[in-house]
């Protein structure tokens, strides 16, 4: 009978699945406890500088007091055979456990939530980063979540995303800005939480399957789905999957927000807020100090200058209030702005509307290349933004012919609204207003026009940043749109440089229209 191996001071009973840094087995000590050991992979110890990391780490998460948390008891990062040994906890994944009994629900998925959270919260307080929160990394046990596999935490002072070309984490669960190969931070694993917490409520990954690079780009542009999660957890997880890390909540006010009466398991759709009160969560207290906020850097501008790749800034539905009036407002001002310039002047309006449409188009390709190529190497080199000025003549010809397509289909509609608009006897004005409307949403939402919506839905981002910015781009929308339609009361339609209405007397729509 071959005796069990051994490593350290531990008998390995079985292999029980694979982490961030190796194989794990169920071993036993030496008084009989059971744990779950850890052998470390070659490129985690591979140097004397990666051991003394570990050292580091490990050290730091013996400091983590919490049931919710299967800590570490042992280490010998420099022995022979180099392994962890952390508190093994029996009971199965929650990935398991979904898979198996399906979906969270109510006070289940709560609990589950906000137990998650303080595991995270327990692990920041003592300056470490988890990196790898996701569903097979969380066991049930009786219930109630245990975080494990600190394979892929690094000292807070040292979180790069690679090192020597191989990736830290799992796509669908990993943060954007680590995907960018930026710093990890505690927004990072809030970001992975929500995603697990997702999963749990759903029972599929929050940013769909698929290719690892499809995952990764839907993580990195914010695409992700939470049409099942429950109507209670909804908003606060939308807030965590932010794309930018300074748009999530701390976990402390993630943890507040899940605090209160739970959720009935029938109508797991009902607020939190309403409703018959039921358990709440149970206390679970937080040992380890919690270390105080980053310091904030001098010149934040330097700060803030990291590459962000693919998008830049997306355009997403603005909190309520006056952000959201404000979007609103400058978008109408400008349609009607164009509508009434047409209604007076149509021709003139249309020699002036077509370079734009033009411009704008001719910037949409440019920045969208330029987009692309940090995407795919991952980082921004100093000759881009000289590649993309001498890029631009030829995306100025690309556009040509996307532009001459939209700006002649949305005239030929507005046109032809008006000559049906003609047949009734109507009077011009609103006619002409009737046209310049159809114009302005024929170029919005025309063919070619994802191109033109782009460069002014980011104008209007910029514009609204701030609010007295946003106020005075609405005013002045306002004014642009009530300027034309006073000149074309008091000064009627102006067809200049042509000789009239198309559907004047004489021509062949003027003989049409006569005859209808």
């Amino acid at each position: 009978m071959s005796r069990a191996p051994r490593v350290g001071g531990y008998r390995l009973l079985t292999r029980i699945g694979e982490g961030g840094m190796g194989v794990v087995h169920l071993a036993q000590a030496a008084d009989g406890r059971q744990v779950a050991l850890q052998v470390l992979r070659p490129h985690v110890v591979g140097d004397h500088e990666s051991r003394a990391r570990l050292v580091r780490e490990v050290e730091a998460l013996r400091r983590v007091a919490s049931p919710r948390v299967a800590g570490v008891v042992d280490a010998d990062p420099w022995g022979p055979t180099p392994y962890v040994a952390t508190r093994y906890v029996a009971g199965p994944t929650l990935h398991e456990h979904v898979e198996g009994e399906g979906p969270l629900i109510g006070a289940d998925l709560v609990h589950v939530a906000a137990g998650l959270a303080e595991a995270v919260l327990a692990v920041h307080a003592v300056g470490v980063l988890h990196r790898d929160v996701k569903p097979s990394n969380v066991l049930l046990e009786g219930g109630d979540p245990v975080l494990i596999d600190f394979g892929l935490a690094r000292a807070a002072e040292d979180t790069r995303l690679t090192q020597v070309g191989w990736l830290l984490g799992t796509p669908g669960y990993l943060a954007p800005e680590i995907l960018y190969g930026e710093d990890a931070t505690t927004a990072s694993d809030v970001h992975s939480w929500a995603a697990t917490v997702a999963y749990a409520a759903t029972g599929r990954p929050p940013f769909g399957g698929g290719p690892a690079m499809a995952v990764m780009d839907r993580v990195r542009r914010g695409e992700h789905d939470l049409s099942a999660v429950p109507g209670y957890l909804r908003p606060l997880l939308t807030d965590c999957l932010a794309p930018r890390p300074a748009d999530r909540p701390e976990l402390a006010a993630v943890l507040a927000s899940l605090a209160g009466p739970w959720p009935d398991p029938g109508a797991a759709d009902a607020p939190t807020a309403t409703g018959s009160a039921g358990p709440r969560t149970r206390p679970v207290t937080v040992v380890a100090p919690v270390l105080p906020a980053p310091p904030v850097p001098a010149d934040a501008s330097t700060a803030d200058a990291r590459p962000r790749l693919v998008p830049l800034e997306r355009w997403r539905p603005p909190p309520r209030g006056l952000p959201r009036v404000q979007r609103g407002a400058l978008l109408a001002g400008l349609s009607a702005t164009v509508a009434t310039a047409f209604a007076h002047a149509p021709y003139l309006c249309l020699a002036v509307l077509a370079p734009l449409v033009l411009v704008a188009r001719t910037l949409s390709w440019t920045t969208d290349s330029a987009r692309a190529r940090q995407h795919l190497r991952g980082r921004r080199r100093w000759y881009d933004g000289p590649l993309t000025v001498l890029s631009t003549p030829w995306y100025l010809l690309v556009a040509v012919a996307g532009t001459l397509v939209l700006v002649v289909l949305a005239a030929l509609v507005a046109f032809a609204t008006g000559f049906a608009y003609l047949i009734f006897g109507g009077p011009a004005a609103p006619g002409m207003l009737l046209m310049g409307t159809v114009l302005s949403l024929s170029l919005w939402w025309g063919p070619h026009a994802r191109r033109l919506r782009e460069p002014t839905r980011r104008l209007v981002l910029a514009l609204t940043r701030r609010t007295w910015t946003g106020w005075v781009a609405v005013g002045l929308a306002v004014l642009a749109a009530a300027t034309g339609l006073a000149l074309l009361v008091t000064g009627g339609v102006v067809w200049d440089p042509w000789p009239g209405a198309p559907w004047r007397p004489g021509t062949l729509l003027g003989r049409l229209a006569g005859w209808l």
